[in-house]
C-alpha cells in the first residue's frame, strides 16, 4: 500500500497561536528536543529528502510548520526544545506557546515525540507528555537513533523508558526507530494512519 504521507508538502509557520490555520480537520504533532533527529524522523516516514529541514545547528526551527497531506490532513513539526542558543524569555515564550497548543488543539490528534534512545526522557520531555496526557491527546514516542546501540542495550532502553512511564504514571506507547536503517519506520507510519483514520476517533 502507498504511503500517503510521501504527498505531504509545506503550507505555512506560525510563531504565535494567532497565527496558526483554522482548527479543523486532523493534525499530527512531531516533538522533540533539538538533537533528537526530529527532522530525520519527519523525512524518512514522508519517504522525502528535506521536507523537515535538517539544520547543522540544532534548534534552527522557532516556529510550528504545518505540513499538509490532502485538504483536511497535517502534519506539524513543532519547535525543537532544550538545546537551542536562544534567550531565556524566548525559550520560556516557546514552552508557553507549546503547552497552549498541546492542550488548546481540537484538531490534534497525537503527538509522535523523538527521545535520543542515548538520553530520553529528559526534563522537558516529560514536560511535553504531561501537557499531552492532560489534555487527553495521545503520545507515541519514537527512541531515535536506535542504530546507535546494539540490539540488547537498545531493547533494554525500551524496557527502561517504558517502566519509568509506568512508575511516574504517565501514558505513551513507545517505540525504537532509526532513520538511518529504516528500524521502525513502518511501525511510526501504521501510529499515523491510526491516528488519522476518521474511524478511530476515540483512540
Amino acid at each position: 500500500m502507498a504511503n500517503p504521507y510521501r504527498q505531504a508538502h509545506y503550507t505555512i509557520s506560525a510563531t504565535q497561536l494567532s497565527e496558526l490555520p483554522v482548527d479543523s480537520g486532523i493534525e499530527v504533532a512531531f516533538a522533540g528536543r533539538s538533537n533528537a533527529g526530529k527532522s530525520s524522523a519527519i523525512n524518512t516516514i514522508t519517504e522525502q529528502k528535506s521536507l523537515a529541514r535538517i539544520s547543522k545547528t540544532p534548534g534552527r526551527t522557532q516556529m510550528i510548520n504545518f505540513f499538509n497531506i490532502d485538504e483536511t490532513n497535517s502534519l506539524v513539526d513543532l519547535p525543537g526544545y532544550g538545546y537551542a542558543k536562544v534567550p531565556e524569555k524566548m525559550k520560556i515564550r516557546w514552552q508557553q506557546t507549546l503547552g497552549k497548543y498541546l492542550e488548546t488543539r481540537q484538531a490534534l490528534k497525537g503527538l509522535m515525540l523523538m527521545m535520543d534512545i542515548r538520553h530520553p526522557l529528559k526534563e522537558f520531555d516529560l514536560q511535553m507528555i504531561k501537557w499531552a496526557n492532560k489534555a487527553e491527546l495521545a503520545v507515541h514516542i519514537l527512541l531515535t537513533k536506535s542504530d546507535k546501540l546494539r540490539s540488547g542495550a537498545a531493547k533494554a532502553s525500551l524496557l527502561h523508558v517504558n517502566n519509568e512511564l509506568k512508575k511516574q504514571q504517565l501514558s505513551a506507547s513507545v517505540q525504537l526507530f532509526s532513520s538511518l536503517n529504516q528500524q521502525g519506520k513502518q511501525q511510526a507510519v501504521e501510529q499515523l494512519d491510526r491516528w488519522f483514520s476518521h474511524d478511530n476517533k476515540s483512540d
